[in-house]
């Protein structure tokens, strides 16, 4: 799933793990003595030579002096790809069931786009300002408020990770256990229901895991997260032409009486007599009341800045340049990925899409056995990663408020279990995933995309003046993500205002 909101990266087999720190849970690497610095960056670009080689007394030794990265090109493309694919490619057929084909694509490129500059800002920021930590940029630039706006931004988006992966749990496990014990009758039956189970896995699985101190094997979950979305975009693209449109009408009505318990009894056939050939033609714009989650589903999906700067200083022969390199393949790659996922999935479903399109297969194909196989491979790579997800969280809470304390397993205990419960109540009040992607994609996604790179850029690099043409597309750029961010903001909640007035309504 989504690494990015970790904020951490993949340490490659050859690394020495000793040169990496303990001071929190999570383990930042903080470099030991460098050793070579006189000519093993003797090939980098002057700017980059000035980023590493830079030795100002009065500064910190962490913000100096980075040890060689050990990580080769191709592991960090894979490291950086797998930051960016998660949780959000199951909303992306919503996405576009809403925005149409061709709106899609666009609305795709751009925030890919969008999002690969922010991470030249990014890269350029780090190496003018001497530090390869998101929360030390931000307290560099505008000190404790920018440190609170980094470290507060990649805190929700991590919660909105964690939420996506238990609103998965709470979707997909009781549709588990129904087809592995074959019950039809699912009335009165604890163990099926959602809300019940997310709260189980929580106690027995996620929190143990959690509160270990180290991650140790968690770590490699992010390959086996990795495979489970490519596995899960196989499928997809492999029932596309499996599954009719229109379904029949016994499955349609099916689904009706399943989910719409509002609607009289008398509406069900009529509502599926509706479903024609006219509701299997693919529509390239859409503009409607969900519309407006498309660009914060979007930019969910792409957030991967956390971890930029982690994989930056892992990287082999490491320059800008190179890592720019690694960065367009890997959102390339995603770009693919998302767009592929995004259009079979529409294409199956049409305007049927639900906000997370795993389980709009339920009602079409029953108990199928691949689809089966997909939904335990999906749970068991979430349920492994939220683990993962909450301890750069809890390092950074007990970085923030207990920098100077030894580690104490009653404090560590506690983090663990309020983070925990927090994203409980989320997931069993919020009704739909769909909620999620759209209040994270527009607030603190917006924030890592848009406005903190190009922020701390204006701030820190000095060398450029305000009137230069990068300066001015930072500024340009920095006010796209605040019209982005509180434009969808506003979007979202009227439409939250507008579903609960109709709901009072009937």
């Amino acid at each position: 799933m989504k690494k990015a909101e970790m904020g951490r990266f993949n340490i490659s087999p050859d690394e020495d793990s000793s040169s990496y720190s303990s001071n929190s849970d999570f383990n930042y690497s903080y470099p030991t003595k460098q050793a070579a610095l006189k000519s093993h960056y003797a090939d980098v670009d002057p700017e980059n030579q000035n980023f590493l080689l830079e030795s100002n007394l009065g500064k910190k030794k962490y913000e100096t002096d980075f040890h060689p990265g050990t990580t080769s090109f191709g592991m960090s493309v894979f490291n950086l790809s797998n930051a960016i694919v998660g949780s959000g490619i199951l909303g992306l057929s919503f996405a576009m069931a809403n925005t149409g084909i061709a709106l899609f694509i666009i609305l795709l490129t751009f925030v890919s786009i969008f999002s690969l500059y922010s991470v030249h800002l990014l890269l350029k920021t780090a190496n003018e300002g001497g530090s390869l930590l998101y929360e030390q940029l931000g307290h560099k630039a505008f000190g404790l408020v920018g440190k609170l706006a980094a470290s507060g931004s990649i805190t929700m988006q991590n919660i909105g990770a964690m939420s996506s992966y238990l609103f998965i749990v709470k979707y997909e496990l009781p549709l588990v256990i129904k087809a592995l014990m074959n019950i039809e009758d699912t009335t009165g039956l604890w163990y099926l229901n959602g809300d019940y189970l997310v709260l189980l896995v929580s106690l027995v699985l996620i929190l143990p895991l959690s509160l270990l101190r180290n991650l140790g094997y968690l770590g490699y979950t992010s390959g086996l997260s990795l495979l489970c979305m490519v596995f899960f975009l196989i499928v997809v693209i492999c029932k596309k032409f499996e599954i009719p449109c229109p379904l029949p009408a016994e499955i349609i009505i099916s689904e009706i009486v399943n989910n719409t318990i509002t609607q009289p009894t008398s509406f069900v056939p009529e509502m599926a007599s509706n479903m024609t050939d006219d509701s299997c033609r693919p529509r390239y714009f859409i503009f409607n009341s969900q519309t407006v989650y498309a660009v914060p589903i979007l930019t969910f999906s792409f957030v991967c800045h956390p971890a930029i700067l982690p994989i930056y200083e892992e990287l082999k022969d490491r320059s800008r340049r190179r890592m720019m390199n690694v960065s367009k393949i890997s959102f390339f790659a995603m770009f693919l990925m998302y767009l592929l996922a995004a259009l079979f999935g529409y294409l199956t479903f049409y305007g049927r899409v639900e906000s997370e399109l795993l389980h709009t297969y339920s009602a079409a194909l029953g108990n199928d056995v691949l689809l089966l196989i997909v939904r335990l491979a999906v749970l068991v790579a979430v349920t492994l990663t939220v683990p993962v997800v909450i301890f750069p969280i809890r390092g950074s809470i007990t970085h923030l408020f207990c920098p100077t304390k030894d580690f104490s397993w009653w404090r560590h205990s506690l983090i663990t279990v309020s983070i925990l419960a927090f994203t409980n109540v989320l997931v069993i009040f919020v009704p739909t995933i769909r909620d999620i992607f759209g209040f994270i994609g527009a607030s603190a996604a917006a924030m890592l995309i848009f406005i903190l790179p190009s922020a701390f850029y204006i701030k820190l690099v000095k060398k450029e003046s305000m009137k230069s043409v990068q300066k001015i597309g930072a500024m340009l750029f920095l006010l796209s993500g605040i019209v982005v961010m509180f434009g969808s903001m506003a979007l979202i909640v009227l439409d939250w205002i507008h579903g609960a007035s109709q709901n009072g309504g009937h």
